[in-house]
């Protein structure tokens, strides 16, 4: 065993707390819901429409069974990846400190953690590439949502069709970038469909019911590339996904879905290791996971929603 192995201690209270962990202004995990796996390594169902056909199941007295013939399973091959980052604590910032410094610490190492989580799902989500051919939009000139002549219910409810001419069903999720929300808000063709027909902002009630979706993401959160300037994470994009829900508190990614995060059962967690003569020690959070799109058709993607 290495020296640093037995050095590192995992804290089960640290690791309680980074395992609760959530900042709501982050969506990755509502997009690419988190599904825990035993190995880091292994094969997960890629899913085709069979996978979503609903079937006949009733069945008269006297009469023969309903059957049905399985579909090939395609599978893919996934590899789980670690990632971790440590803050350094001084034995004398510890004992100055008026307030849980260790916990407060966990919790801005795990918001960084996350915000990596962030971009790289909202990187492959936002790409054009990771959708099925003709479940892209890219908008321009009078047809982007800034432009009060576009038809953003238009937009949608094609979208919406095209992935249900693939997999039977609606998307039953949308998420956007900051900006597409604002623009939304204020169009003026979405106002009007309001039943007092006052203009006004829109809420998010607002617009599920206009678009019929059953969750709306909005992408508030921020990165600084280089420390100084801070971009969004999300641009002005709009997806729409069939995300599966949850079943008694959890997901399986063999339940037809999108795309998952899979990652490694009982991780995050959260140790401690000295340096220093034990005059530093270092607070490590650690989580082991990957995202993957799983069904490319249970997608739509529809880009440079704004001017």
């Amino acid at each position: 065993m290495s020296r640093m192995k037995e050095l590192r201690i995992v804290d089960p209270v640290l690791t309680n707390l980074a395992a609760g962990y959530a900042n709501d202004e982050f969506i990755a995990d509502a997009i690419l819901p988190r599904v825990p796996v035993d190995k880091e390594g292994g094969k997960v169902p890629l899913f085709g429409k069979a996978q979503f056909v609903e079937h006949r199941t009733e069945r008269a007295i006297r009469a023969a069974s309903n059957v049905r013939d399985p579909e090939g399973v395609q599978t893919m091959a996934y590899t789980l990846t670690e990632y971790d980052l440590a803050t350094r604590l001084d034995y004398r910032e510890k004992q100055e400190a008026a307030f849980a410094l260790e916990a407060i610490e966990t919790a801005n190492t795990m918001e960084l953690l996350r915000l990596g989580h962030e971009l790289r799902v909202a990187r492959i989500v936002q790409n054009p590439a990771t959708y099925a051919t003709g479940h892209t939009l890219a908008l321009s000139g009078s047809t982007q949502f800034t432009h009060p002549d576009s038809d953003p219910l238009g937009v949608v409810m094609d979208a919406k069709a095209t992935v249900r001419s693939k997999i039977v069903r609606e998307p039953n999720t949308m998420a956007m970038g900051y900006e597409t929300y604002r623009a939304l808000r204020r169009h003026p063709k979405l106002v009007g469909l309001l039943s007092d027909n006052k203009e006004r902002i829109l809420t998010l009630d607002d617009l599920k019911r206009f678009f019929e979706v059953q969750t709306i993401l909005v992408g508030k959160a921020v990165y600084s590339p280089d420390g100084e300037a801070v971009q969004d994470i999300w641009g002005d994009n709009l997806l729409l996904t069939y995300t599966a829900t949850a079943t008694a508190g959890e997901r399986n990614y063999r339940t037809p879905s999108f795309g998952y995060t899979l990652f490694k059962r009982g991780w995050p967690q959260v140790d401690k290791y000295s340096a220093e003569g034990g005059k530093v020690e270092f607070v490590r959070a650690t989580e082991i996971n990957a995202p993957f799109v799983l069904a490319k058709a249970a997608g739509f993607l529809v880009t440079n929603t704004n001017a």
